[in-house]
């Protein structure tokens, strides 16, 4: 097992709302002895288990992210398909990756900010697209490996 010891204060903060990764960042903070904190709404259940806390928020479209966004610090890591969070974390300092394991940073969160407003205004005019693929067993082994190497990244870095 591997331990943060000297991390201790990381948290990994997953937007549970339908994220399908769950059972991966269980496991993969386990073996770095980080918590982590699942937000969702209560029109989703997640189960507590060893290492992980559950907190229900309102139903209302931005609760999770609002419960996430006032409780994060620098350092930790942010879970989340939700540009508009990716960014607030990014503002904090947090790590930030996706559902399928891609990094959120600094250098390309406005573009996505910005595809993400032209997507919104498409379908307010009637445009409909066909939204995500669905997660892939290989997506769930790409997202557990780069959540590995961040946290092995922070435990090299906090050994110097």
């Amino acid at each position: 097992m591997i331990f943060l010891a000297t991390v201790a204060k990381i948290h990994i903060v997953v937007d549970g709302d339908a994220c399908p990764v769950k059972h991966e960042i269980a496991v993969t903070a386990r073996q770095f002895s980080v918590p982590v904190l699942m937000v969702s709404s209560y029109d989703h259940l997640i189960r507590e288990e060893e290492g992980v806390t559950a907190v229900q928020v309102d139903r209302s479209d931005q609760s999770a992210d609002l419960y996430i966004a006032n409780h994060i610090t620098r350092g930790d890591i942010v879970v989340t398909q939700d540009y508009g969070l990716a960014a607030l974390a990014l503002a904090k300092g947090c790590y930030v990756i996706s559902f399928r394991g891609m990094h959120f940073g600094d250098n390309d969160i406005e573009l996505m900010l910005d595809r993400r407003h032209h997507q919104a205004k498409a379908r307010r005019m009637g445009r409909h697209s066909k939204g995500p693929k669905p997660i892939t067993a290989d997506d769930k082994i790409f997202f557990q490996h780069n959540l590995t190497r961040i946290l092995q990244d922070l435990q090299e870095n906090v050994q110097l």
